[in-house]
C-alpha cells in the first residue's frame, strides 16, 4: 500500500521550475511537488542495481552498498532546488552514517565539469553516477524519480521503499532512513 507523508515529515514544495509549469514541460523535466510516498514492506519490489560511470569516470555500483539502506538523490548542477537542498543532503548523510550509503545520480549535465564543480562547491560526501541522458532513471518502475530533484530510498533487502519528489530536509530524510533501517534489520 502506498502511504502518504505522515507526522513530522514536512517537505517543502519545490522543484526545478519557472513560474510557468508548461515552460518546464518543454525542457523535458517535471516539477517536484514536495510529495513523499512510502511502500509497505510487503508491497515493495526489487530496485534495479545501478552500475555505471561516476563523475570521476570510475565504475560505481549500488551493489557495493554492503547491506546498508541506499539513498539515491537525482540532481543536476543547473537545478536551483538541487543547490538549495545540497546542504540538507550532506547533513542527512552525516546523521545516517553507518546506516545508509548515499549515491547521487547527476542527470542532464552534458559535461562533467559543472557537475564536478557542484560536488566541490557543496561538499557532497558520496559518489554520483554520471547519467546525462537519464538512462539510469528509466530503470525504476516502482516509485520512479519523476522530478529533479528526487530522492529514492532502497531498503536493506534491495527494494524501493520510499520517494521524495522535490527538495528534502535533513530531518525528514534522516527520519525516513532510520525508520526503514529499523524495519529491515
Amino acid at each position: 500500500m502506498l502511504a502518504a507523508a505522515g507526522l513530522g515529515l514536512l517537505v517543502p514544495v519545490a522543484g526545478c521550475s519557472t513560474s510557468n509549469p508548461s515552460a518546464d514541460a518543454d525542457k523535458g523535466f517535471a516539477v517536484g511537488d514536495g510529495s513523499f510516498s512510502q511502500l509497505d514492506a510487503g508491497k515493495r519490489e526489487k530496485a534495479p542495481v545501478l552500475t555505471g560511470a561516476g563523475l570521476d569516470g570510475r565504475k560505481l555500483s549500488t551493489a557495493d552498498a554492503g547491506g546498508k539502506v541506499i539513498v539515491l538523490n537525482v540532481w543536476g548542477s543547473w537545478c536551483a532546488p538541487c543547490r538549495h537542498e545540497a546542504p540538507a543532503l550532506v547533513d542527512a548523510a552525516k546523521r545516517t552514517n553507518g546506516v545508509a550509503q548515499f549515491y547521487g545520480i547527476n542527470t542532464r549535465d552534458l559535461d562533467r565539469a559543472p557537475a564536478t564543480a557542484f560536488v566541490r562547491a557543496f561538499g557532497l560526501i558520496w559518489p554520483s553516477f554520471y547519467d546525462p541522458d537519464g538512462e539510469l532513471l528509466l530503470r525504476f518502475s516502482d516509485l520512479p524519480p519523476k522530478a529533479i530533484p528526487s530522492t529514492l530510498i532502497v531498503d536493506r533487502e534491495g527494494r524501493t521503499a520510499a520517494r521524495f519528489l522535490g527538495e528534502v530536509t535533513a530531518t525528514s530524510l534522516a527520519q525516513v532512513v532510520a525508520q526503514i533501517a529499523k524495519e529491515t534489520s
